[in-house]
């Protein structure tokens, strides 16, 4: 199988809490640039390529420089003369994280205004990957262009991951959330769910309704994470459940579920089992929580 991965999306500067009191720590993240973080940390050989769009300033300049640096492909960050990056900043409580959002200037919300550029990025991936939040940034316009080149680049052989992660606050509406996720997930082979999130927004009763949900919409491999709860998973039409150890110091919880995915995606072949990925996922966020901020080095 074709190694190359691709992985659209936001990426955003990251103010997290420093150690000391009243400071933070810039840095830069954002769900799908965590992925592509820990896939490239996982397999340094693999080749990993980000799909952005960013500003022409220097903040823009630092995120594609350090990109380059960390060895995730460039080519295909797009630059905008009228716009910037986004900012977030993370508030913990106990381990757990919220967030706070600067990101109406992004110029990641034009991603998929140039559809023949989209599918230049993707052309030739063995697996490209998206979110709910690579969805929820862009129009109405750039989502069905996204949701297109993916049917596209699906009918030629690429596998297609999405994780749901569902976000209101980026949607009109819960409904057109809901709905443009089941579009997403129509047009996917890999779908990497939250339970807590689709029980909240769907009503699912239980992992498996989620599962069922997504296997019905058409993806052929489904893993739904579960926090430190049963991970139930479905690949080559089996079934299968794993407990992870549980963890006994959380510290941060961000880019718990985007290192999850890495685990998942490292490696990923169609034709062979799924659960040593959904093991090697487990343990790969179990680590990355016990740590600051959104990428940890392993």
């Amino acid at each position: 199988m074709n190694t190359r991965i691709v992985s659209i999306g936001e990426a955003m500067v990251e103010l997290a809490p420093a150690p000391q009191a009243g400071l933070f720590q810039q840095a830069f993240a954002g769900d799908t640039l965590n992925t592509a973080w820990y896939l490239k940390q996982m397999q340094p050989e693999r080749v990993v390529d980000y799909v952005t769009r960013v500003g022409t300033d220097a903040i823009s300049d630092a995120m594609v420089a350090f990109l380059a640096e960390k060895n995730i492909g460039i080519d295909h960050v797009l630059r905008d003369q009228d716009r910037t990056v986004g900012l977030y900043m993370i508030s913990l409580q106990d381990g757990e994280r919220s967030f706070s959002y600067w990101r109406g200037q992004s110029a990641a919300r034009q991603l998929a205004t140039d559809a023949s550029a989209l599918h230049a990025a993707c052309a030739g991936a063995g697996i490209v990957y998206f979110s709910g939040i690579t969805l929820g940034i862009l129009d109405e316009a750039g989502r069905e262009t996204l949701l297109q080149t993916m049917r596209d680049i699906r009918d030629q052989g690429t596998v297609v991951a999405f994780d749901p992660n569902l976000r209101p606050r980026l949607w009109p509406d819960n409904d057109t959330m809901c709905r443009a996720i089941m579009e997403a997930a129509a047009v996917s082979d890999i779908a990497l769910p939250s339970h807590d999130d689709e029980a909240t927004f769907f009503g699912d009763a239980d992992p498996a309704a989620t599962l069922d949900r997504y296997a019905g919409a058409g993806a052929t491999t489904v893993v739904v994470k579960n926090g430190g709860g049963p991970i139930l998973h479905l690949h080559r039409g089996a079934q299968g459940t794993f407990t992870p150890a549980p963890v006994t110091q959380i510290v941060d919880t961000t880019a718990a579920g985007d290192s999850f995915n890495a685990g998942i995606l490292a490696g990923f072949d169609p034709s062979a089992d799924i659960a040593p990925h959904v093991e090697a996922a487990c343990s790969l966020a179990g680590k990355v929580i016990q740590s600051r901020g959104a990428l940890v080095e392993l």
